[in-house]
């Protein structure tokens, strides 16, 4: 008599999220912005970073509420143990910038500009983001909930520990990418590209129905 062979749950690692504690913040009205500029424990409110040049700004245990960085230049800039809620930037560039221990809440992003960036240990809440360009990044340890995302590509990156929760994703590029307990379960998405890439992908059942066409023409597989 044949016996089934029990298979091992497999073991799926959540982002590690180390929350961030803001103390003792000085308030600063009007700020200055200037590009590779170093800010360390500022709070920052409704304030306008519209059209600044603030390549290589460092910012250390800021909170930013409510502040615009519309067609702002963040290229190589820093933010480390910061807050950013009410975030709005139409047009958001910060290519190759880092960010860790950083929590963003309700972002309103149109076009963002985010390619070969390192995000360590960061959680986005909600919002609202049309193109959001993360190609060759370092992604680990990142979290993103209740967040609509028309386009997210993520092509050629590298992803550690990352979970999508509870998103709308319209399409979710994975072209070239590594992926390693990359969660998006309970997410909804219409196209997923580069299914080649998809070694390290965690989905659920219905998720797996999704896939399961658009894998068998990948492959050539004909469903008769």
């Amino acid at each position: 008599m044949a016996r089934g062979i029990a298979s091992k749950a497999p073991k799926i690692t959540a982002p590690r999220l180390s929350p961030v504690r803001l103390e003792e913040l000085q308030d600063d009205p009007a700020p200055d912005f200037q590009p590779g500029a170093r800010y360390d424990g500022v709070r920052f409110s409704r304030a306008s970073a519209d059209g600044r040049e603030l390549a290589g700004a460092d910012f250390a245990e800021c909170d930013f509420q409510g502040v615009s960085f519309n067609e702002t230049q963040l290229r190589g800039a820093s933010f480390r143990d910061c807050i950013l809620a009410e975030m709005y930037a139409p047009v958001f560039t910060a290519a190759r910038s880092t960010l860790r221990d950083v929590e963003i809440g309700n972002p309103r992003w149109g076009s963002a500009e985010l390619y070969e960036s390192g995000w360590q240990s960061v959680r986005i809440d909600g919002g609202k983001l049309d193109y959001v360009n993360l190609r060759g990044a370092k992604l680990t340890d990142v979290q993103i909930s209740d967040c609509i995302i028309s386009e997210l590509d993520l092509g050629s990156c590298t992803a550690t520990r990352v979970a999508l929760k509870n998103c709308t994703i319209g399409t979710l590029d994975v072209a070239g990418a590594r992926l390693k307990d990359f969660d998006i379960r309970g997410t909804d998405f219409r196209v997923i590209s580069g299914l080649g890439s998809l070694a390290g992908l965690v989905i659920d059942d219905y998720q797996l129905g999704l896939l399961a066409p658009l894998m068998a023409s990948h492959l050539g597989v004909v469903v008769a």
